[in-house]
């Protein structure tokens, strides 16, 4: 009785205004996946992906010369640079000593990749016709978006949490949404598709945020008791 209560007293503590922001942020994202899901398999209304590419096909008309900068951009997020980042930015937290920052940037990138194919898998969406050139797989939800706001999003979370230039922490979060946005821009994602990945990004940081924090503050206790 008394280990339940100590319990119950320890994830009430736990019940702090960032839980509550993050608790709410996390009901936002699953309620946005799901309503997204309705709009593209039970409705399949097209209209918000029509007006996406309408208004990136005038902006390309506008500014032709800005498919090659958004090419580039978008590279920010693929296989080659995820991999890469990946592993490489987890291998120098652990050489400077961030241990548990170097795995949540590690599970980040692994997890959101792992579930991004599993639910691509499920939905079986086939990418868009008019994609100004080839990209293989599927295309609900966006790898780019989803795995792009899991990377940069828990690397500007670890600059918020040890206080250091919050500002960068906010351009991290605007970068992953421009990578997002030129999925879009190049036809090879539907707006759709990206809205719905940044939406699981945002689910699987905040579950392994939470996780790994239970996780973590039970390693705490155990070693306390040694």
């Amino acid at each position: 009785m008394k280990n339940l209560t100590a319990r119950l007293l320890a994830l009430g503590s736990l019940l702090t205004l960032e839980v509550l922001v993050v608790g709410s942020v996390f009901l936002g994202a699953a309620l946005l996946f799901f309503y997204l899901t309705r709009v593209v398999f039970v409705e399949h209304s097209v209209r918000f992906d029509t007006w996406a590419f309408a208004r990136m096909d005038a902006l390309r008309a506008t500014w032709p010369g800005l498919t090659g900068p958004v090419r580039g951009l978008t590279f920010f997020a693929s296989l080659p640079w995820l991999v890469a980042v990946g592993v490489g930015i987890p291998g120098l937290l652990r050489w400077r000593g961030f241990r548990r920052e170097a795995w949540e940037v590690l599970l980040a990138v692994a997890g959101s990749a792992l579930l991004n194919q599993v639910l691509k898998t499920h939905f079986h969406r086939v990418r868009p016709a008019s994609a100004l050139f080839f990209q293989p797989g599927l295309s609900f939800p966006s790898g780019h978006a989803m795995i792009g706001l899991a990377l940069y999003g828990c690397l500007a979370w670890l600059l918020w949490r040890h206080r250091r230039h919050p500002i960068w922490a906010g351009l991290l979060l605007g970068f992953a949404v421009l990578i997002g946005l030129t999925r879009v821009y190049l036809h090879v994602h539907y707006a759709t598709d990206v809205a719905a990945g940044f939406a699981g990004g945002l689910l699987w940081l905040i579950l392994l945020r939470t996780a790994l924090r239970l996780y973590w503050r039970e390693e705490n206790q155990l070693t306390r008791k040694k």
